[in-house]
């Protein structure tokens, strides 16, 4: 069933377009020698992001920047559209990677081959680096990546026997071994009101549900590896070997609840569930995701880049800003300064500077940061964003079991 209804999504998305896109022009903003002074408006909704502006004020004179909070979601994504047509936008702003190509192509991103390309190729892997490049362009530079991890009750595994699954044949043992021990209890979640998992799922074995094809964008969401994941998911929920639930509210009172002894996320759990369920303290351990073939392989689950909006009045100085932020060690500090988020940063020289604002005793001292490193370096490569993702997540959900 669930994958009769990622069928007719295809029908859904082509519906929009996507078959005949192109990427916007640039110039790429001034020149690339330019030093970059005076000031520069920063809009994000990122936590700590204030804390970052003031570090950076701190210890740059010469650059002034105005941080503005703006709201997650659409509705900022509205609001940023709104500016660049109005002519109103600020000099540096947030763009999660899956939103990151419709504002490329649409011509509303200022390029950055001169200024931040160097960096990018410099700094990232191929699987960061090909989320901010489209069409010859540089568009954003990667701030945190979100690498897929297996997290799980190491108290209720070792108490019932239960192995920490390798492959995805074993997982679907374990959810069955979960239930036997603990009818109220599950081995997973599949979530009904986001999409974003299931789409990491599906990278992860191969599937490359956009691409492009002579100047235009071609989908595929019903691709075999594609198939594959829908069909696995929606055989565990519908043996009801898993959870549907909100990825919100109604998961982490699951987990509050010990109803979800083991999940699927990304590397920003640790710091999301440590806060959450901060009672369980030491029960908790993370794996590597499980893979098809025992091989590694990963995906991302979630992570963003810093972009330079079109008509943005300070370019230079944005683009200073912009390498701070996100390949200096000084600006992972002020990210992390709080010392409860587990950001993984897109930079794998910078997870030291993560790594150590981290408190390990969450999972009862386990380095999370070498088995989210390890899944950084397994993730597959060759997955594009497609240019209008809002609405196809929208579509996506719409479907979900």
């Amino acid at each position: 069933m669930f994958r009769r209804r990622l069928t007719a999504l295809v029908c859904s998305v082509a519906a929009l377009g996507l078959l005949a896109t192109g990427c916007g022009d640039s110039d790429g903003g001034t020149p690339a020698a330019e030093k970059g002074t005076g000031k520069v408006t920063f809009w994000s909704f990122v936590k700590g992001s204030d804390k970052v502006a003031e570090a950076f004020n701190r210890s740059h004179p010469d650059i002034e920047v105005t941080f503005e909070a703006v709201p997650s979601g659409q509705e900022y994504y509205s609001k940023l559209t709104n500016a660049v047509k109005a002519g109103t936008v600020p000099d540096v702003a947030v763009a999660e990677f899956a939103q990151l190509p419709e504002f490329a192509t649409q011509g509303k991103l200022e390029g950055l081959n001169d200024r931040l390309g160097p960096l990018v190729e410099d700094h990232f892997p191929e699987s960061t680096r090909e989320l901010v490049q489209l069409g010859g362009e540089t568009w954003g530079v990667p701030r945190d990546a979100a690498p897929l991890m297996m997290f799980y009750r190491n108290d209720f595994f070792t108490s019932h026997g239960i192995d920490v699954p390798t492959t995805w044949a074993e997982y679907r043992t374990m959810t069955g071994q979960v239930r036997k021990a603990d009818p109220k209890a599950r081995g997973g979640v599949l979530y009904t009101d986001n999409p974003g998992l299931l789409t990491a799922l599906a990278q992860q074995a191969g599937s490359q549900w956009f691409g492009t094809e002579k100047d235009a964008w071609k989908v595929s969401l019903t691709d075999a590896p594609s198939r594959k994941v829908a069909d696995y998911w929606g055989d565990l929920a519908g043996q009801d070997l898993v959870h549907s639930l909100s990825s919100l509210d109604p998961f982490w009172t699951s987990v509050q609840q010990n109803r979800t002894v083991a999940y699927v996320c990304a590397s920003w759990c640790a710091g999301a569930q440590q806060a959450t369920v901060a009672d369980q303290k030491g029960k908790w351990s993370v794996a590597p995701v499980p893979t098809w073939d025992g091989k590694p392989a990963s995906a991302m689950y979630g992570g963003s880049s810093f972009v330079i909006p079109k008509g943005a009045r300070n370019t230079a100085a944005a683009a200073e800003f912009i390498k701070w932020i996100t390949t200096d060690p000084e600006g992972m500090k002020a990210w992390v300064s709080t010392g409860t988020s587990s950001m993984f940063p897109a930079d794998p020289r910078l997870v030291p500077v993560t790594k150590s604002a981290f408190p390990t005793d969450y999972f009862g001292g386990q380095d999370i940061y070498a088995v989210g490193s390890e899944s950084y370096k397994s993730i597959v490569p060759g997955w594009t964003w497609g240019p209008v993702m809002g609405t196809t997540n929208t579509a996506v959900v719409d479907r979900l079991p």
